[in-house]
């Protein structure tokens, strides 16, 4: 009576979400936590987009939408793909779905079939390939080495591209390294893609404007030009404007898949909340400005956090070009003692430990299919990260061989 589908059972849980819990469990015990496992701003929504969602149910706007968008807000993310990365879209091919993970879960399950595969490069978003083992297809991991940056060798792409390859998925600026791809480095893999007409292209851009040092951005349907007709190019407005809770996600793209993807959501979700769909048609249309401080901020607490843990011994650290994200490391800790007496063997078991014996709560390289790593979140206050960073360097220190 209580047995789970298969599809259901395959799933493993979100390991960002688990260390959350575990995180906020302890703090509720008393414990003093400083969590760093998030993935979102630690910035208020700004107040003119909240006044755009208060308006929004003063006024009544709180009734069904098409299943995939307002035309208001389709109308937006165009003008913001028009603007932003010279694309242009008609509303056909504009879908809006709650959130950025459900505008990925409509695309695959709207396109995959039992066998067929998706290329992901790794270290990669935790959820993607969950969702694409739910959908009944293999998860082709082409891991990413330190030593390239975390970025994908055009020859690797090549190497795995097969007949049974329905996508390659490219996250840009990546969650959770924190690498930008260039635009000479999306033309190497256009050029590879052109070769295999039947290979469609998730462009995933949700940390878009999230970039440190004057990098800059490039997305793959801008840079080739040819392959916007089997491009996804999805974003949202979580990361962006501090928006996570509002959940709302966006992408444009080829006109049959969208109408697949609304497909899917009017008989599951239906549309997306409307308040927050009014409140992102001014997050989109509305002032830019402060996101060059909040870029500013997360730059200075990056520089903050490397300055503090590059001298730790055990951890080795490579400068993330965008995203707010630290992936530490932490290979040469493992297969030593704590002084509570756990011995570190993989980096799961290093989170754990220094949750317990800390209160630092970090997320395990593992669970974005890169063992030997863990990702801290600098998208927190200055006296928090100074913190964070003093005890996990102490519990590094007082590791036994």
């Amino acid at each position: 009576m209580n047995k789970l589908s298969h599809r259901v059972r395959v799933l493993q849980p979100s390991a960002t979400l688990s260390i959350s819990q575990k995180a906020r469990a302890l703090k509720a015990q008393g414990r003093d936590i400083v969590s760093l496992s998030a993935g979102e701003p630690d910035f208020d929504t700004p107040v003119h987009i909240r006044k755009a969602g208060c308006a929004a149910i003063e006024s009544g706007k709180t009734r069904y939408t098409n299943v995939d968008g307002l035309p208001e807000l389709k109308d937006a993310v165009i003008g913001k793909f028009r603007r932003d990365n010279h694309l242009e879209f008609t509303p056909v091919q504009i879908s809006v779905a709650p959130g950025g993970k459900a505008i990925l879960f409509n695309a695959l399950l709207a396109t995959l079939n039992p066998g067929d595969e998706v290329i992901l490069p790794t270290p990669c978003w935790v959820s993607t390939p969950e969702i694409v083992k739910f959908c009944g297809a293999k998860p082709v991991f082409l891991p990413c080495t330190a030593h390239d940056g975390f970025k994908l060798r055009p020859e690797a792409l090549a190497a795995a591209l097969t007949s049974r390859t329905r996508w390659f998925i490219l996250n840009s600026p990546c969650n959770p390294t924190g690498a930008v791809y260039s635009r000479a480095e999306l033309q190497a893999f256009g050029a590879i893609l052109h070769q295999y007409t039947d290979v469609l292209v998730l462009s995933d851009d949700i940390y878009e404007p999230i970039r440190y040092d004057g990098v800059p951005f490039a997305t793959l349907a801008e840079v080739v030009p040819s392959l916007q007709n089997r491009c996804l190019t999805m974003n949202g407005v979580s990361k962006a404007y501090a928006m996570t809770g509002w959940r709302i996600g966006y992408a444009g793209g080829p006109e049959w898949l969208v109408k697949g993807m609304a497909d899917i959501m009017a008989q599951s979700t239906s549309n997306p909340s409307t308040i927050s769909q009014w409140a992102a048609v001014e997050a989109l249309n509305g002032p830019q400005g402060f996101l060059v401080d909040w870029v500013k901020s997360w730059q200075k607490r990056r520089d903050l956090v490397m300055k503090a843990l590059e001298p730790v011994e055990g951890l080795s650290i490579i400068k993330p070009e965008g995203a707010f994200y630290l992936f530490v490391k932490c290979q040469d800790c493992l297969g030593k003692t704590t002084t509570g007496g756990r011995v570190l063997h993989d980096d799961i078991v290093f989170a754990e430990a220094l949750l317990q014996e800390t209160g630092v709560a970090l997320v395990p390289g593992t669970a974005f299919h890169s063992p030997g790593f863990v990702r801290l979140s600098f998208a927190t206050d200055e006296a928090t990260l100074i913190e964070a960073c003093n005890r996990l360097a102490l519990f590094c220190q007082s590791l036994k061989a």
